[in-house]
């Protein structure tokens, strides 16, 4: 490579103020060289290409950001039709269905646990979820419905239990509603983990007939991948959730388009911390294509990415 072609971009000064549009923020994001504001940019970029054509578009992510206001936003995806299938953990049931019908508090990271158990108040990072906020409410809400979805048949696959709960959620902030509403599969791989998978078990203990079928979840996925003519996936933290949906992928050869947003480091080899090169050597994410690693927290960054698609 010659020396001209390394120094055909210069470093530009940006400028903000009150009047600065998401969108026009993106773009001088693009100009300013470094740091965190060219990757922010490159992610919204391969979005944008992500997000258009005939393209399937995986989302994952894990539990603990559906306690947050970035709800809305995920839920806001989902609605506008930019998202094919969604694959998370259980907790994400549980939030969602928590927050439908209870509250969650803003609290702080130095709070004192013991004082907060002794007011029957639970911890997640700075978000304080009062205890009838979360288990007995998940159960008030949820064995009623298994049992008549008990009544329609005995096995359920995890994916059309989850769709056909969304139907009787009102609340229009809702992942799992919106998500029923526009007929996006919800894919749970870890569904036992957690509350929701906790009242699956503890209607099992009363009606032995009953059966969740993971294996077909894994089939309806194997259709979605064998049918995409092209895949990307915007994946937000590791874990189960980022792992399936790279696993999936293999089997079409790896992902056309990628966008990781994490805070995990890499140097422990997880797979929250691997960077997505790493996937290129197990066949997940093809050699060319569209990628980037963003290093900076959901909350805080996501808005900005998918702002102006929505």
């Amino acid at each position: 490579m010659k020396r001209s072609d390394l120094l055909g971009r210069k470093v530009e000064d940006f400028h903000v103020n009150r009047n600065t549009t998401i969108a026009q923020l993106m773009g001088l994001f693009g100009k300013s060289g470094g740091f965190s504001t060219e990757k922010i940019y490159a992610g919204k970029e391969i979005l944008s290409e992500m997000f258009s054509g005939e393209n399937t578009t995986f989302i994952s992510f894990p539990a603990d950001i559906i306690s947050t206001g970035l709800r809305g936003v995920i839920s806001d995806l989902i609605s506008s039709g930019l998202i094919d299938a969604v694959i998370t953990t259980c907790g994400t049931i549980d939030h969602d269905i928590a927050r439908s019908y209870g509250s969650y508090y803003c609290g702080d990271f130095g709070m004192s646990d013991e004082m907060l158990r002794e007011h029957g108040i639970n911890r997640l990072g700075n978000v304080l979820v009062p205890d009838e906020s979360y288990g007995t409410l998940i159960e008030k809400e949820v064995q009623p419905f298994l049992e008549q979805a008990y009544e329609q048949k005995k096995e359920w696959a995890t994916v059309d239990l989850i769709m056909e709960y969304g139907r009787t959620i009102n609340d229009k902030n809702s992942i799992l509603r919106n998500a029923a509403m526009k007929k996006i599969p919800i894919f749970v791989p870890g569904i036992t983990d957690g509350s929701f998978g906790s009242q699956l078990w503890s209607f099992y203990e009363t009606h032995r007939d009953f059966k969740i079928n993971l294996l077909e979840d894994e089939h309806r996925l194997a259709d979605i991948i064998y049918d995409a003519k092209k895949s990307g996936a915007l994946m937000i933290g590791g874990g189960i959730s980022k792992h399936h949906t790279i696993w999936w992928n293999q089997f079409r050869n790896g992902l056309d388009y990628a966008v990781y947003l994490t805070t995990a480091q890499e140097y422990d080899g997880s797979l929250s911390g691997a960077k997505l090169e790493e996937a290129i050597s197990w066949g997940k994410l093809k050699p060319r294509a569209r990628y980037v690693n963003i290093i900076g927290e959901a909350t805080a960054l996501l808005p900005l990415l998918v702002g102006e698609f929505l």
